[in-house]
Parts: structure tokens; C-alpha cells; sequence
């Protein structure tokens, strides 16, 4: 029977690539976005969910059982990011970063830990290096707060988990090259990194399946980000 990794944040950019990848390394996939639509490979589920409202993790796990019996891998790449000064940030940006970011996060790896605990698995998820090194010209409070938090949830939960056999690692991203950032913005973000240059979704992708590969790793922020976290 294929292994099984659910990616959330799937219909663009880094989840969207992820995809192929994890087909690639002959898993099913489920592709969980707000917004995505059927695939004609009978080895990919996709399902529409708002991660943000509580339920909907849990629902993508029991969909992912249902059709392929079992859940080996998860990737939480689903996330908001909203730059502001820290006082300009309303309730409402609040309420929707902690919502995709915190409740996304909670529900729907609660729900694929559970489906793991007798058959192994790794749960991989995406922060950022704003964290570790926070940037002058990009205030993030939010994002600190909340992909902060999920960089300290992994190192707990891998240590409950170890002796059950799932792992859980974070990749900590510089600026990738998505469709977040529009192309005449690109040189400017450059000079953020001390490699001088934004990083591309394939090589946060190799990172995630580095990760999936490498069983004696766990506990992990693994940083993607072009030197970022180790100053500038």
C-alpha cells in the first residue's frame, strides 16, 4: 500500500509543488486548499478546506482515511503572512493569522498524529527565519508570534512522539520565490539575504523531501534561507 502525505496550502507555490514531489516519491497525496480543484490522478485527493475554522483539520484526516486508509506524512505549509507595524495590525489580521497559522495547525496535526501513532510518520512544517532573526525592514509581529510558537511545538512534540516513531521537523524559509511576491519586488528582498539572492520553491522542496529521507532527524528547524538566521 502507497504511504500517504496530506499537504496543505496546495493549489500554488510551495504546496502546489510539493505534489508532484511527494507523487514522485510514490506516496499519495492529499491536497488540501480554500481553493483547489479535482485532479485527474486517482493517487491525489484534493479537498477544499478553510484550515482556519475548527473541524476542517480534522475532517481533511478522516477524508484522507477514507480514501487511501492510512496517513504517513503531513506537511503544514498552509500559513498567513501579514507585514505592518505592530500597532497597526487590527483585530481582524490578528484573528486571521493565529486562525490559519495556530487553529490550522492544532487540528489538523492533532488528527494525523492520531491516525500515525500505530504505523509511524512525520509531520514537516513551514515557519519562517523572521523567528530567529527578526529584520528591521520587515516588521512581522505576527508572524513571530504565531510561526514562533510552531517552531517550539515541534522540538515538544518530537520528543513525546520519538519513542512512537513520528518525527516532526519545521523548514524555516528566507523569501522564496512564490506568487506572494510580485516579480519587480524581487531585487529589493535580495539584498535581505546575505546570498543576495531570494530562494525558489524547488529548493524548499528538496529540503521537505531531505527531511522525509532522513529518519534520524527530528526536532529539526532546518533553515531555507540563504544565510538569513545567521545574520547579515
Amino acid at each position: 500500500m502507497n504511504k500517504v502525505a496530506i499537504v496543505t496550502g496546495a493549489s500554488q507555490g510551495i504546496g502546489a509543488a510539493l505534489v508532484p514531489a511527494y507523487r514522485k516519491l510514490g506516496y499519495s497525496v492529499v491536497a488540501v486548499s480554500r481553493s483547489i480543484g479535482p485532479s485527474d490522478d486517482p493517487k491525489v485527493l484534493t479537498i477544499r478546506a478553510d484550515l482556519s475554522k475548527t473541524g476542517e483539520g480534522a475532517r481533511v484526516v478522516r477524508e484522507a482515511l477514507a480514501r487511501f486508509g492510512r496517513v504517513d506524512s503531513l506537511v503544514n505549509n498552509a500559513g498567513v503572512f501579514v507585514a505592518k507595524p505592530f500597532t497597526e495590525y487590527t483585530d481582524e489580521d490578528f484573528a486571521t493569522v493565529t486562525g490559519t497559522n495556530l487553529t490550522g495547525f492544532f487540528d489538523v496535526t492533532r488528527s494525523a498524529v492520531a491516525a500515525m501513532e500505530s504505523t509511524g510518520g512525520h509531520v514537516v512544517t513551514v515557519s519562517t527565519s523572521l523567528v530567529d532573526h527578526a529584520l528591521s525592514a520587515v516588521p512581522a509581529a505576527l508572524a513571530s508570534l504565531t510561526k514562533g510558537g510552531l517552531n517550539a511545538v515541534t522540538k515538544s512534540l518530537a520528543v513525546e512522539y520519538a519513542a512512537r516513531g513520528i518525527r516532526f521537523n519545521t523548514v524555516a524559509l528566507g523569501i522564496i520565490s512564490t506568487p506572494m511576491h510580485a516579480p519587480e519586488t524581487h531585487e529589493a528582498l535580495a539584498a535581505l539575504h546575505p546570498a543576495g539572492r531570494i530562494g525558489e520553491i524547488s529548493e524548499v522542496v528538496d529540503a521537505i523531501t531531505f527531511l522525509e529521507h532522513a529518519g534520524f532527524v527530528t526536532g529539526e528547524i532546518l533553515h531555507v534561507d540563504g544565510g538569513q538566521s545567521a545574520g547579515h
